[in-house]
């Protein structure tokens, strides 16, 4: 009797491992060396165009601060850094929602370097344009501003 028990359990053991040893021959696959330097060379490229994506702002990062120097802007000059300010928003919008499409693969920890460069390079335009509008549209409204500008220049 205990060998017709054992046969029961070696047999349903045997159906239980055959079913799943040949689901998992069909399913899984593993890659090849081809298959994962295609992968490796994929992330390679997303760092590549990270960067270059990152030197991009950063070099219109450098722009905006030159223009942050600059004094006396007449009417015209003003008209113009406003058109400026709004392509830069757009543009800030835009990077934005690129940055944001990457969410995903930042969970994971891929190309983790670049995207914190390229995030500080983005958190930097924006605070660019931040200090534009500021230095040139809001503070030369405030008269104790324009009372205090006045004063150092005169030192």
């Amino acid at each position: 009797m205990e060998c017709l028990t054992a046969k029961e359990t070696i047999g349903q053991t045997f159906e239980t491992l055959s079913e799943t040893s040949y689901r998992e021959k069909k399913k899984i696959k593993i890659p090849t060396e081809d298959e994962i330097n295609h992968f490796l060379d994929k992330i390679l490229e997303l760092n590549r165009l990270l960067s270059i994506k990152t030197g991009k702002i950063n070099e219109l990062n450098n722009l905006l601060e030159k223009i942050s120097w600059l004094n006396d802007l007449n009417e015209d000059c003003l008209k113009q850094l406003n058109e400026l300010l709004a392509v830069a928003k757009d543009f800030h919008s835009t990077i934005i929602r690129q940055f944001a499409s990457l969410n995903e693969i930042r969970k994971r920890g891929i190309a983790k370097e670049a995207t914190k460069n390229l995030k500080n390079a983005i958190d930097n335009f924006k605070e660019n344009i931040i200090d534009l509008e500021t230095t040139f549209f809001l503070l030369p409204n405030f008269k104790e501003f324009t009372d205090t500008t006045k004063e150092l220049s005169l030192l």
